[in-house]
């Protein structure tokens, strides 16, 4: 066989892609772990959102995302209401199409919360060593920031 195989012939050297750095080969365990798309918080968000949505069942409602539809308040006030087989201590809006009135629902959700005793806890420490978790911190799904 005097001609060879042209690929038996080529360059060993990686090709272009190969030379690119992976991102998360350099990043450090840790980091990768606290990540904002780390697997296991991927996991963790589902397994969460699905078991909201096994209790949601009995009032009709249901979460695709948790940091969108806890926003105006109704889906946890319904989640609060049906785990703990009671009902809110105060009215809220069932229709809150105001930012002003998506907090207000938040707000009662929370104070339900409070007077039930029932603590928050590893959610945005204070520096008093509460929790400070706002309304606000709820309507407008800033959960990542705490």
């Amino acid at each position: 066989m005097s001609g060879s195989h042209p690929r038996l012939h080529q360059s060993t050297a990686p090709a272009p892609n190969a030379l690119s750095t992976d991102k998360d080969a350099e990043m450090p365990a840790t980091e990768k772990d606290l990540a904002e798309d780390a697997p296991w918080k991927k996991i963790q968000q589902n397994t969460f959102t699905r078991w909201c949505n096994e209790h949601l069942k009995c009032v009709n409602k249901r979460i695709g995302n948790l940091q969108t539809d806890l926003s105006d308040g109704l889906r946890l006030i319904g989640l609060l209401e049906v785990l703990s087989q009671k009902k809110m201590f105060r009215k809220y809006n069932q229709r809150p199409t105001f930012r002003q009135m998506q907090l207000e629902n938040v707000s009662v959700a929370l104070e339900f919360l409070d007077k039930e005793n029932i603590k928050l806890v590893s959610i945005g420490e204070s520096r008093s060593g509460g929790t400070c978790l706002s309304p606000a911190h709820v309507c407008f799904a800033s959960f990542e920031r705490l």
